[in-house]
């Protein structure tokens, strides 16, 4: 505990409860889905590059996602982990619970951004065709993805200083794996009511303003693939959007519970679960949803696989 008139320095991250044993058992699941992870979102990478096939803007933009998963798995999991092994509580120093707050928000958002953007891509490229290699030439790409990350990174400057604003001096014990905003808002004993709010308005604007492309985006692609008048063409027509659908329906889904919150301070399990699908699953789960739908991104990885094995065979 702290006196009632200084402001934490560094805070103890409670983690998980529970035996050393079960520590243990979360740590080997844990590991094994943060290498997988890695593993998996840097194949996509690697091949979006390597493949001539796969030199279009939607697999410029899936690059990038993979990436970005790469990065929203790193800044959390690593700390959880070594928390894990831990036989007491994990400390964290306020510089580095600023950097990772700040580093997991903006990360977290330039995806949403980045969401929206491979939404309108969907749109030009079952909506106008003909024009999309016009449209969603490189320089365009290069333009809006700059523009995401850029968008991502500036907007939650301001809500990480005005979070550190704060005096926290009820308590240095933080109920979660991490640096956690909510759990952070709970500790401090100024009244948070007007930052909470714009926090909760901030929220609101950044998942409209990247959800709204993409509701009128996937609404065009609906209204067009019903008119095609042969099943197997509708088929092969939301066969290029399903792997982004599904993306945004596990993403939108996960965050709303979490972010779009008008009392931060929710309960602190809670927290953790919903933390627990964007840092882990999630990311875990980014290189199946678009590799199992996705004729070629299938065909590019047999055919790395077999130049790399030649024992492999088709």
């Amino acid at each position: 505990m702290m006196s009632n008139l200084s402001s934490a320095t560094e805070f103890c991250l409670l983690g998980f409860p529970g035996s050393q044993e079960l520590h243990h058992f979360l740590f080997a699941v844990f590991f094994s889905f943060y290498l997988m992870t890695l593993m998996g979102n840097t194949v996509i990478i690697v091949i979006v590059c390597v493949d001539k096939r796969l030199q279009s803007p939607m697999y410029f933009f899936l690059g990038h996602l993979s990436a970005l998963e790469i990065f929203v798995t790193t800044i959390i999991v690593p700390m959880m982990l070594w928390g894990l092994l831990l036989p007491g509580m994990q400390t964290i120093s306020l510089a580095a619970c600023v950097t990772q707050l700040f580093l997991y928000l903006a990360v977290g958002t330039t995806e949403f951004a980045l969401l929206g953007v491979m939404a309108v891509d969907r749109y030009v490229a079952v909506c106008n065709p003909l024009r999309y290699n016009v449209i969603m030439n490189s320089r365009t790409c290069i333009w809006v993805v700059i523009m995401s990350w850029m968008f991502g990174f500036l907007s939650e400057i301001w809500p990480v200083y005005a979070t550190f604003q704060l005096t926290f001096c009820k308590s240095n014990l933080l109920d979660h794996f991490f640096c956690d905003r909510g759990q952070l808002l709970k500790l401090s004993c100024d009244d948070t009511l007007f930052t909470e709010f714009v926090l909760f308005l901030m929220a609101i604007v950044i998942i409209i303003g990247s959800l709204a492309p993409t509701i009128v985006s996937y609404t065009y692609i609906i209204s067009t693939i019903l008119k095609i008048p042969t099943a197997s063409g509708r088929r092969k027509a939301f066969s290029t959007c399903a792997s982004h659908f599904t993306f945004v329906v596990i993403g939108y889904g996960r965050c709303l519970f979490l972010f779009v919150n008008p009392k931060q301070t929710q309960a602190a399990e809670y927290n953790k679960i919903v933390s627990l699908l964007i840092s882990v699953l999630t990311p875990f789960l980014n290189p199946f949803i678009f590799t199992l739908r996705n004729d070629k991104v299938k065909e590019a990885l047999q055919d790395q696989m077999n130049r790399c094995c030649p024992l492999v065979k088709d």
